[in-house]
Formats: structure tokens, sequence, C-alpha cells
């Protein structure tokens, strides 16, 4: 099929290497979202993305019900690889926990680390389906990259060992106002830190004002649930420091 014809209009990510000519085998689950939900057939064009070698137009050469085969035909975009930002946040109800996931994957972090704070209502996640909502986002908003989600980490010991040239900006829930915290700010490694539905102890804001490489920040005149203040504060950054400006 001549490539000026073959048009993709599902993205899928896969995890096999990418480049022209390569053959990449289907599981069981994307044949079927493929030839069974989707309907394509032999012939019909995927977007393909790894997170490794960009985005690859890729042609069905074999449809099967348990499987098939893709082949790439041609490099549609390099990879592009977001600000060097991480999201730290308290896991809360369960359909909020994956906006959180999905929105911080569509806004550009790179990684997605759960804590577990005093006030966090849940003791436990599931990290593999909190990585196929990030895989998900990134396929729907048309990024080459997807963003690694942690398992929960107990926020002292990732205080612990956190590495000293990566800045954190704590959103400080005691803070209202406007703020010019990033307004001086410099690019470079960063997390933004969202506490949980009933805020951080008075043990763990005291160890937070402690740390050299925190800096609180104001999200506005108003308290916002943990969710929101996760999109606004990946905003702010972006629209500052990322790959926004």
């Amino acid at each position: 099929m001549l490539l000026s014809m073959l048009q993709a209009k599902i993205r899928l990510f896969v995890e096999h290497p990418l480049g022209q000519g390569q053959s990449v085998p289907l599981t069981r689950d994307q044949a079927h979202y493929l030839f069974g939900v989707m309907r394509l057939g032999a012939g019909a064009g995927v977007a393909l993305f790894n997170g490794q070698d960009g985005e690859w137009l890729a042609e069905v050469a074999e449809a099967g019900k348990r499987g098939g085969v893709l082949v790439c035909r041609e490099q549609t975009r390099p990879l592009q690889l977001p600000p060097d930002l991480w999201l730290l946040f308290a896991p809360i109800k369960k359909a909020r926990t994956d906006f959180i996931v999905e929105k911080a994957a569509e806004l550009g972090a790179a990684r997605i680390i759960p804590v577990q704070t005093a006030h966090t209502n849940s003791e436990r996640i599931r990290q593999d389906r909190l990585q196929a909502h990030a895989v998900e986002a990134a396929e729907q908003c048309g990024g080459t990259h997807v963003p690694e989600v942690t398992d929960l980490v107990p926020l002292d010991r990732m205080l612990a060992d956190w590495p000293a040239d990566r800045r954190i900006l704590w959103c400080d829930e005691a803070l209202a106002g406007p703020s010019e915290v990033l307004a001086g700010a410099e690019p470079g490694p960063w997390a933004i830190l969202i506490g949980p539905e009933g805020g951080f102890s008075e043990a763990e804001r005291q160890r937070l004002r402690a740390l050299p490489f925190v800096t609180p920040i104001s999200l506005g005149p108003r308290i916002l649930r943990a969710d929101t203040a996760a999109v606004a504060a990946l905003t702010l950054w972006q629209a500052q420091l990322g790959d926004w400006r």
C-alpha cells in the first residue's frame, strides 16, 4: 500500500522495538481491541509508540482473533520527552486517583509517585492499573512518552532518600493568595508534592519546612481538592518552567 494512502486513527502503545520494516506482534488484548472492537483489517493503519523510538505509522499485516502482526512503514514523529518533572501525590478515592494519574500523563509529568502520608486514605494501590491509565492517557493525548507510575512509597522514606539536586514544589494548603515563587525559578529537576484530603500532619509540615530543597507554594485564595490541586500545580509549573513556554 502507498504510504500516502495509509492513515491511522488509532494510537497504540507497544512494548516492542519500532523501526523501518519492523514487525510488531500484538498481544491478545491488543488484537481484540484492534480487530474485534475497532474492526480493523489487513492493510489498515495504526500509529505505534513505545516510549523510546518515537511514533511510527504501521500497517496491519496479519489480523486474528487472538493475535496479529503490524509492520512499521515510516516514522511520523520523533521521541518527545517531557520536562524533568515528577508528581508526588497522596492517593485518594479510586476514581479521583485515576483522574490524577491520567491528567499528570496528559500534562507532561515524567514520573508519577504515589506517597503514603499520615492522613492518606488508602494504604495500598494497584500500581499496574494506574500504569495502564497512564498508557491510555498517552495514547489519547498524542504523547510519545509514558510516565512511570511507581508503587506506593512512605513520605518519610522518600524524603530520606531524596536527591538533593531535585527541587520539590510543595503545594501547602495552609498558604493562601498569590505566589511569585516560580517567577525567578530555574528549569531543571523538579517535583510537585500534593497532600491528602486531610492535609499534611504537623510533623510532616515541620519536616518539609526544614528541608532546603523544598519550596512551599500557594495555589490561590481557595482550598482545592487534591485532584484539582494536582492539575493546577502541573499547569502552573509547565507555564513557567516547562515545555509550554
